[in-house]
């Protein structure tokens, strides 16, 4: 065992490290890689750690931070539109599971109240794992997605009753007077108003004050005030830490300072995430799992199949279709953090015999080791239980989420085009130029969110890296008649000149870059033109002071243009990287998102003429219904449940424009 903190932490970052590299490598997610260290480093296989305390503290938060993080996703509105689905279909998955797995218990002699514990343990499920994954797989949005993530906040809430019972379990007590009952839900109530209120008023003020101060560590210091202490008051009042942190993260994705807040806090969360899944890991009892192996991989099949099963009922129960019903029991029905938090208080309290609760706990902990792989195939699985036919990569899935069909693709990549390398702002600017002077446009994007956005609009985008020549063929590099990379990261377009280069050399081939930091390089690779953001910027200031100063236009564009013939040479000694020019307002450029209509949302049933009326200033681009996208739709169009409006405008209007879409 080793017991040097410094030694401790080198060997955790090592083993990390290396396996996760080689998960990633072998295309497994990277949170299989983190449970695997756990597992071998653990008491129960070389015994180099044990968990401590400590360790158990920072693994919460890091389960915090990621709730904190993913508020950030999910605005005020959208959580007012999910409440059907957090107080529906969460309310009746926990009863259900929670009541099956109580009788199957009492069955079995295990007295009713622990029972009713134990159901609790079997009934939740991993939020850290399953969110997780879901992200990583481009799922969380997505309606399976979503109803799991509606269901795990109401575990989230439902665990309180069950920790509480479980810890007077083992303290021999109770007393479940309804004094005591209404205190709880009276302290947890007010724990989460007080968020909510803090959140709403406080945080924008707060935020725009250290903006101001232009202080990065004090923005960070911030972030982590408000994440911990919000996590702090709700674990105060009994409620979990995570709902808090959530809570406080929905708060701030109102605020213009959202992203940002992400960028600060991912680093803090990615670390004690992975420390997290170590710790899972280490809870797994080889000895156990070995001496008890098939009633161990009894319970799990057993308990995989009845939550799967269940929330698929609950979920066409609830309306949903069979194939997203099936999705979404699948993806919910791996064990939980809290399941392991309630047992072990349980087996510390001996309030059940061993018998019962080291079997259970292994099975829950083996749930959660192998939970990566059966998420990562929960479309294949569920069309293998239905007997259906359909893509099977995730590449695939986005495409089929998207209005161009692969027949509209294969026929423009046949025809004369513009490749466009990335379709973030820039790209999706510059395709709206070039369309509207007639040059079809085919975009490829490594952002599942951008491309789905895009084909929604009934835009040409594929899923791919733009540096695989197989990719460049399919999108027609052959009949292309230019090539645009709009990615600001000259590593990422170096390597995209050369794949295009090796494939065709005849291309004009055109170079985004944020500066001069590889202009030579990206020229000798083949580049046509590379052009610099700070230097084109600095012309165009160069050009209206000129003209401010009262020069003659067409000395004016001589100056610039010899500039530009000069490739920059005049500037590159006096302007490198970003100094001396002004940052661009993040909050002034146009966006193209999309937002789908939940069930319950403000919109349904609503005209476009009545958004507009409503205030809201984005434009609406485009509406697709059922597969089929509608360009410039007239003010009378009527919205319904699930229509997908696709919207362009500035950051702050198209969140009021979701707001007003929402929640009216």
């Amino acid at each position: 065992m080793i017991t040097d903190p410094l030694a401790q932490i080198l060997l955790l970052l090592a083993a990390a490290v290396g396996v996760v590299a080689l998960a990633r490598r072998a295309g497994l997610p990277a949170i299989l890689g983190y449970l695997v260290v756990g597992v071998a480093l653990g008491p129960h296989a070389l015994g180099l750690f044990d968990e401590t305390e400590g360790t158990r503290l920072l693994a919460e938060l890091g389960v915090v931070f990621l709730l904190f993080t993913l508020g950030l996703e999910f605005s005020w509105p959208r959580m007012v539109a999910m409440r059907r689905e957090v107080f529906g279909v969460g309310s009746v998955q926990v009863v259900t599971l929670a009541g099956v797995a109580m009788l199957v218990f009492h069955a079995l002699g295990v007295d009713l109240l622990p029972a009713v514990a134990l159901g609790g343990a079997v009934a939740v499920s991993s939020t850290a794992i399953i969110v997780q994954q879901l992200t990583e797989q481009s799922e969380i949005n997505r309606t399976h997605g979503r109803v799991a993530f509606s269901v795990l906040l109401f575990q989230d809430l439902a665990f309180v009753p069950f920790l509480v019972l479980a810890g007077a379990l083992a303290a021999g007590s109770l007393d479940f007077s309804p004094a005591r009952v209404g205190t709880a839900v009276a302290l947890g109530t007010l724990a989460v108003g007080f968020v909510l209120i803090v959140g709403r008023y406080a945080l924008r003020p707060l935020f725009h004050e250290i903006a101001h101060s232009r202080l990065q560590e004090l923005f960070t210091l911030a972030v982590l005030l408000v994440a911990l202490g919000s996590a702090w008051v709700s674990h105060a009042a009994g409620v979990s830490m995570a709902t808090g942190a959530f809570l406080a993260g929905v708060m701030l994705a109102e605020t213009e300072y959202r992203h940002q807040v992400e960028a600060a806090i991912r680093p803090f969360r990615d670390i004690l995430l992975g420390l997290f899944f170590i710790s899972v890991g280490m809870m797994l009892d080889l000895g156990v799992l070995q001496g008890d192996l098939l009633l161990i991989l009894g319970i799990l099949a057993a308990m995989t199949v009845c939550k799967a099963l269940l929330t698929a009922l609950v979920g066409r129960l609830w309306g949903l279709p069979p194939f997203k019903a099936v999705r979404t029991g699948i993806v919910l029905s791996v064990g939980g953090e809290f399941g392991i938090a309630i047992l072990t208080i349980l087996m510390q309290g001996k309030v059940v015999a061993d018998e019962v609760t080291q079997p259970l706990l292994v099975a829950i902990v083996l749930s959660m080791v192998t939970a990566p792989l059966l998420l990562r195939q929960n479309r294949r699985v569920a069309r293998w239980l239905l007997r259906e036919q359909g893509p099977s990569d995730a590449a695939a899935q986005v495409m089929a989420d998207t209005a161009v069909g692969e027949r509209a693709v294969a026929d423009l990549a046949a025809r004369e085009h513009v490749i466009l390398c990335g379709f973030g702002r820039v790209g999706q600017n510059l395709a709206r130029v070039l369309e509207s002077q007639g040059h079809e446009c085919f975009a490829v994007d490594l952002d599942p969110a951008r491309v789905r956005s895009g084909r929604a609009a009934g835009l040409p985008v594929i899923f791919g890296d733009a540096s695989d020549p197989e990719l460049l063929r399919r999108a027609g590099l052959a009949q292309a008649s230019a090539v645009v990379v709009t990615f600001a990261d000259p590593a990422v377009a170096l390597g995209i000149v050369r794949s295009v280069r090796a494939e065709r050399v005849d291309v004009p081939l055109l170079v985004r870059t944020a500066d001069d930091a590889r202009l030579e390089e990206l020229m000798a690779a083949g580049a046509t033109e590379v052009v610099p953001e700070t230097f084109e910027a600095s012309l165009m200031l160069a050009s209206h002071a000129l003209l401010l100063l009262r020069q003659p236009v067409s000395r004016v564009v001589r100056a610039i243009g010899s500039a530009r013939s000069d490739r920059y040479a005049s500037l590159r000694g006096l302007l490198r990287a970003t100094e001396g020019i002004p940052a661009a307002d993040p909050g002034s450029a146009e966006e193209l998102v999309s937002v789908v209509l939940p069930p319950g949302a403000w919109a349904i049933g609503r005209s476009l003429g009545e958004l507009r009326a409503g205030g809201i200033e984005a434009r609406v681009d485009s509406v697709r219904r059922r597969g089929i996208v509608g360009r410039d739709p007239q003010p009378d169009m009527t919205l319904q449940q699930g229509d997908e409006v696709v919207l362009i405008g500035t950051p702050a209007a198209l969140e009021h424009a979701e707001q007003v879409m929402l929640a009216g």
